[in-house]
């Protein structure tokens, strides 16, 4: 008799265990916070960041590994690949000197599948300008295309510089004005391997930025140089550079390489990120993938580059 009373009884547990159960998964199911009920956030689009691979056929110079950069690329040309990228800009400075450089380099970036699109680099002028922009098969040398509701804004830095233009030409007298007045005041980028933004791109500058923001674009600006925070890499009209991209009212991001070291800092709701370079160091690699939602960018750093997320405000 007990035995049976036993097993009614372990019967009657084992059939509220179970309606237990059942009722936790319902629960679980028609909950809004549960794994199963919540789909995954995808972003807008992803692009693709390289920053100062600087190739050349050299001995290595302190951290900088010129011959590495080209299986470091490739290695980033891999995991572009592997992602649905919209496009993949590099940010200059592709060689570090000679114009056969390119030979090798070039194909390596072109093996990436998305468009591709190029910033001019203080390094990458072992030839002349036309010829340079003519080679990478840029629109000009400085430009803008858009994704979206996405202005993208690629300017040169070199446009005023003692490397990009012949001696005695017109904006070769106009970098050396302005790079005296600066070197004058004391300023740390009054260096020579820097560059300055002349009058005609400052006003292309501005006119873009007003038609993007007639038209509720959100932009993001891509330079070889920094303008912000001070530093001894920067454009040497920073100032007026920061202050157009300021008075747009609409500029998310400015993203730039030539310090290698790379920075990062936000003035009035503008980030500035400068990516670390590609060619240093033996063996660690440098690139990233921006992953762009509604509200915020996501950058996915590899190698010496680090993630972060910058907020965007409606």
């Amino acid at each position: 008799m007990f035995q049976k009373r036993m097993k009614r009884f372990m019967k009657i547990l084992k059939g509220i265990s179970l309606l237990v159960m059942f009722g936790m998964v319902v629960a679980v199911l028609n909950s809004p916070q549960t794994v199963l009920a919540k789909k995954e956030e995808k972003p807008m689009f992803e692009f693709g960041i390289v920053p100062d691979a600087q190739y050349c056929n050299c001995n290595p110079s302190g951290t900088r590994f010129y011959q590495n950069s080209l299986e470091k690329l490739s290695e980033a040309s891999q995991i572009f690949n592997e992602h649905k990228l919209r496009f993949t800009i590099q940010l200059g400075d592709l060689i570090d000197r000679d114009y056969s450089s390119f030979s090798s380099i070039l194909p390596i970036y072109n093996s990436i599948e998305s468009k591709k699109y190029h910033v001019l680099g203080n390094h990458d002028f072992a030839a002349s300008s036309d010829e340079v922009v003519k080679l990478l098969s840029m629109p000009n040398q400085y430009y803008d295309f858009k994704y979206k509701k996405w202005r993208f804004i690629v300017l040169d830095s070199n446009d005023l510089s003692f490397y990009a233009n012949s001696k005695g030409s017109l904006k070769y007298k106009q970098a050396e004005e302005m790079y005296h007045d600066i070197k004058a005041k004391g300023a740390i980028n009054a260096q020579t391997w820097n560059g300055g933004l002349s009058e005609e791109q400052l006003n292309w500058l501005r006119n873009t930025l007003d038609k993007s923001a007639k038209r509720n674009e959100k932009v993001m600006v891509f330079s070889h140089m920094p303008v912000y925070p001070k530093d001894e890499h920067n454009i040497w009209n920073d100032e007026l550079v920061k202050k157009e991209l300021e008075a747009a009212g609409n500029v998310v991001a400015f993203f730039n390489g030539h310090n290698h070291a790379g920075n990062y800092s936000v003035s009035n709701e503008i980030y500035y990120v400068n990516f670390k370079g590609m060619v240093e160091t033996e063996d660690t690699n440098s690139f990233s993938i921006l992953k762009v939602y509604k509200n915020r960018i996501e950058i996915d750093g590899f190698g010496l580059e680090e993630d972060r997320v910058l907020k965007i405000k409606k």
